[in-house]
């Protein structure tokens, strides 16, 4: 029997080694899988490379991370907000590397990984610092830079729901990089509020199929106050 449920957040993280590049799914803290970077906390690896769209938020999940000296680079599209005080304070001590991808080309960048293509042009970032020492082509009289695409060896995403051969569903606009990063990664660690009996999700709902998932782990369901506000998880052994 298939199944890719593994027990705790320790041992979907478990194996993760010194040097590994890990891209992270979230938003800010929308889509953000907490419980993977707390549990890789744990596990002790470092000299870790980070693709995520933010640089961490406030002192919890990915700044935690980052405070703790396990981060070596950060590939992200948007280092710097009102409470990344821990990244800022690091990269200013020139204790951490950034490599600063403009939002569209970081998706389109992990995406061209997933769907196997060797790389693109984009005219975003031509004539700018982040375009320095790249091929540049003009298409259609217009300048384009060469933009490669951006691997990694695990991939921690948060989805809502998953059966055990690893097919997902999302809530809302948790699913922003998930969906792309789970193909991008050789393995893909999904956290999940449930783990639903096979056949229960509907096929024409699953955004990230299950070929592109090896690890499920549930880790409990939200709880939310009136007006939408997340304020945590509920054991489901409650």
């Amino acid at each position: 029997m298939i199944s890719k449920v593994v027990d705790s957040v320790g041992a979907a993280v478990s194996d993760i080694s010194d040097g590994a590049t890990i891209m992270i799914s979230g938003f800010g803290r929308a889509g953000q899988p907490v419980e993977l970077i707390d549990a890789l906390l744990g596990q002790g690896a470092t000299d870790l490379v980070v693709v995520s769209n933010n640089a961490g938020n406030g002192d919890h999940g990915l700044a935690a991370l980052l405070a703790a000296g396990r981060v070596r680079k950060v590939i992200c599209s948007f280092p710097r907000q009102s409470d990344s005080w821990v990244f800022d304070e690091l990269y200013r001590a020139g204790k951490i590397e950034l490599e600063l991808v403009p939002q569209g080309n970081l998706a389109e960048r992990i995406r061209a990984a997933g769907a196997g293509i060797g790389g693109f042009f984009t005219p975003t970032g031509y004539g700018t610092e982040l375009g320095r020492g790249k091929e540049i082509r003009e298409i259609d009289g217009r300048f384009h830079v060469f933009e490669s695409p951006i691997f990694a060896d695990f991939a921690f995403v948060s989805a809502l729901k998953a059966d055990r051969w690893g097919n997902l569903v999302y809530r809302k606009t948790s699913r922003n990089f998930g969906p792309v990063m789970a193909t991008a990664a050789a393995v893909t660690v999904a956290q999940v509020d449930e783990v639903v009996e096979l056949g229960t999700l509907d096929p024409e709902v699953v955004i990230t199929p299950g070929i592109f998932v090896q690890r499920v782990v549930a880790v409990g369901e939200r709880e939310w106050l009136a007006g939408g506000k997340f304020i945590g998880r509920r054991d489901l052994a409650q």
